[in-house]
């Protein structure tokens, strides 16, 4: 994609056609990358200049075509006005991170034995409303590990033309 263009400079939908370009040479032009998404070239550019939404089917093609599963969840966390306060990972880490991440943050025991505690009387008292919102902070976390594990998966575990594993 010869040289950078500062209008979409940062954007997600382009970020990741540019990424997907390093290992597709038909996504470096807009024209052809447009042309497999089913839009016109005008339409992607208004879509990496921000200028225009991107309606969620196009979301969905993109993710297919660049191969990236996590613009699915940055479209969700982002972009969508149902879905925002869900706790999507829209980055990936390399799986030893997030193995490590989900071995070190991921004692869901020790939590299970907070949420018990605090709920074996059918209320949340005022005093156990802390320990209640630290311990739903720390479901939050994991819920994030989780959902970037799957983007591992649905990324890694589902392609056959042997890309790199980062």
């Amino acid at each position: 994609m010869g040289r950078y263009p500062t209008k979409a400079a940062g954007n997600r939908y382009y970020e990741s056609r540019k990424n997907a370009a390093e290992h597709d040479e038909r996504l470096t032009s807009r024209e052809a990358a447009g042309e497999l998404l089913g839009v016109s070239w005008s339409s992607l550019a208004d879509y990496e200049w921000g200028l225009t939404k991107v309606p969620v089917d196009v979301v969905c093609r993109m993710a297919d075509l660049y191969k990236d599963p996590s613009l699915l969840n940055w479209y969700c966390c982002k972009e969508c006005p149902i879905c925002r306060s869900e706790q999507l990972s829209t980055e990936m880490d390399d799986i030893r991170g997030i193995a490590l991440r989900l071995m070190v943050d991921g004692d869901t025991e020790a939590i299970s034995q907070v949420i018990a505690e605090i709920a074996k009387d059918g209320i949340i008292s005022d005093d156990e409303k802390p320990r209640m919102q630290e311990a739903m902070k720390r479901l939050d976390e994991i819920g994030r590990i989780i959902s970037e594990l799957r983007l591992y998966c649905q990324k890694y575990l589902e392609e056959d033309d042997g890309d790199e594993q980062g």
